[in-house]
């Protein structure tokens, strides 16, 4: 993951890379282990570098606010901050940088920022993965299958 997440658009994924990661993300929130196992199975260490993508994709775009005139406020600035050091921890931390603990952060994010009243996290997460797999789809056309 770029060291600049932050402050760089981030490049949409591959579509079977948002599938991949989506399906482990689901996998482990659902306490399907043996799902979860061959999906890490199948993809190698680079699911470590998608589960990143994905976290940067959840986090971001919520701890980049504004308060209501558009303007960059002081608590604008502290949530980025608390964004950037979530971030961080991922990519670096002991305890949460491996692949569960990566993807239990996203599915804990989601739930407790995310959701209403720590709603359905499950439809939460398939509408982020609906989003990015549109984004990668309009990214990589040659992707798209005919019906």
């Amino acid at each position: 993951m770029l060291e600049n997440t932050v402050t760089a658009p981030l490049a949409p994924m591959e579509p079977g890379d948002v599938a991949t990661t989506f399906a482990y993300i689901r996998a482990l929130q659902t306490d399907d282990i043996d799902t979860a196992s061959a999906v890490a199975d199948d993809t190698g260490p680079e699911l470590h570098r998608l589960l990143l993508d994905v976290a940067a994709r959840v986090i971001i775009p919520i701890a980049a606010v504004d308060d209501h005139d558009r303007e960059p406020c002081e608590h604008s600035f502290l949530a980025a901050a608390l964004g950037r050091l979530l971030l961080e921890r991922l990519c670096h931390g002991v305890c949460l940088g491996g692949l569960p603990g990566i993807a239990d952060t996203i599915t804990r994010f989601t739930e407790n920022i995310l959701t209403e009243d720590h709603g359905d996290v499950a439809d939460v997460l398939r509408q982020l993965e609906a989003a990015g797999m549109k984004q990668a789809m309009e990214a990589h056309p040659a992707h798209r299958t005919t019906a």
